[in-house]
């Protein structure tokens, strides 16, 4: 596996469909190869293991033999209609969060449904989704069927609160926004402790905001150097960040967060906020963390 080759979970699912097809015009974007991966996690009893797979009880070879051909017809139609990318299928045995998590160590980018079925069932509604967005080893984009339809144009938003991982991504964003030759929108919430709001009037607000403003436009110095030709708007509030994330996925193609925060971003992926913008986002969502 090549550590600039896009990864797909796919299951054959709507959610997974929409991540393969999303994975397929960013890999002809930045020329890189596609894999689909249909972790297979066998069952100890009779039970349901994937779209079109007959149920039986452990070990089930029929079952296998049904997800190496629905992985395998995935793969083949992909490249028929993309003769200008390699892309290939496998089948993996095991857990899917620890198998996807270790995918990602050698892969250049993970892209995943929010939902799906059989190897994949829930991927996004629980635990799993948390382990996989929270501990990949690259940047893990997650795509819905009912958002990533009206996200093929529009800009590339990013939120930035000054940590780490979210300097990370406003890395990442920039140069996809780059890449698509779309402009970036920066997002910066800020929340006030109630006694600031208590103790300072409208001036001191304002001032307030604009050290946000200026934390952001010294963050951005570096990439507008190496991206010149990046049109970039900014926009901080004094707003709760899943709003206001939320919002600015609205009119975007994709919109990039850091793994975790701090301030208004805190927790982004380890709690309400990252569920949130995952499930209600208007856009696929991009979550970046360093290697």
């Amino acid at each position: 596996m090549s550590d600039t080759e896009i990864v797909v979970g796919y299951d054959g699912s709507p959610d997974a469909t929409a991540a393969l097809q999303w994975a397929l015009q960013q890999a002809r974007q930045d020329d890189r190869a596609v894999r689909l991966a249909y972790v297979f996690e066998w069952l100890t009893v009779a039970g349901w293991v994937g779209p079109g797979v007959t149920p039986g009880m452990w070990p089930d070879e029929q079952a296998r033999r049904q997800v190496e051909e629905l992985v395998g017809k995935a793969a083949a139609d992909a490249a028929a209609a993309h003769p200008e990318l390699t892309v290939r299928g496998d089948v993996l045995d095991g857990p899917p969060a620890l198998v996807l998590e270790e995918i990602s160590a050698q892969a250049g980018l993970l892209v995943l449904g929010s939902r799906g079925h059989g190897g994949f069932a829930g991927l996004l509604a629980g635990s799993t989704a948390v382990t996989v967005t929270a501990h990949a080893h690259c940047p893990v984009v997650v795509v819905r069927s009912d958002s990533a339809a009206g996200a093929r144009t529009g800009h590339v938003a990013v939120g930035v609160d000054g940590s780490e991982p979210s300097l990370l991504a406003l890395g990442f964003a920039v140069e996809q926004a780059s890449l698509r030759r779309v402009p970036l929108h920066v997002v910066r919430a800020w929340q006030p402790r109630r006694d600031q709001w208590s103790l300072t009037g409208e001036q001191a607000r304002d001032a307030a905001l604009a050290d946000q403003r200026a934390d952001l436009d010294e963050a951005l110095h570096r990439w507008q150097g190496t991206f010149p030709d990046v049109e970039v708007s900014v926009e901080t509030a004094a707003a709760a960040p899943a709003g206001l994330l939320i919002d600015a996925s609205r009119n975007a193609q994709l919109i990039v967060v850091g793994t975790r925060g701090r301030g208004g971003l805190r927790g982004m992926l380890l709690g309400s906020v990252s569920q949130q913008l995952i499930q209600h986002a208007h856009c696929p969502v991009a979550v970046v963390r360093e290697r």
